[in-house]
């Protein structure tokens, strides 16, 4: 995509093309100020959503991170 200038009105809005915004698929933006220029990210309409199966296959099943705390739990007793 081509780089555009765009207008910052007086209420300090710009507006994105509608190229981006469609691709981008979201209403949201993350604007990172990094001193001498400006990031826009998109953000997810539904993080939750997004985010889901994010972890799957780094952490085990939920049975495997359960039997996990009761082993540590057990071992914390123990020691006691």
């Amino acid at each position: 995509m081509a780089i555009r200038a765009r207008k910052v009105t007086e209420g300090g809005q710009i507006s994105l093309p509608a190229e981006v915004r469609n691709r981008w698929k979201t209403k949201h933006v993350r604007v990172e100020d990094r001193g001498d220029h400006v990031v826009v990210r998109p953000l997810p309409d539904d993080p939750i959503a997004a985010a889901r199966g994010a972890l799957k296959g780094r952490l085990g099943s939920a049975t495997d991170l359960r039997a996990e705390a009761r082993r540590d739990e057990a071992a914390a007793e123990a020691r006691r």
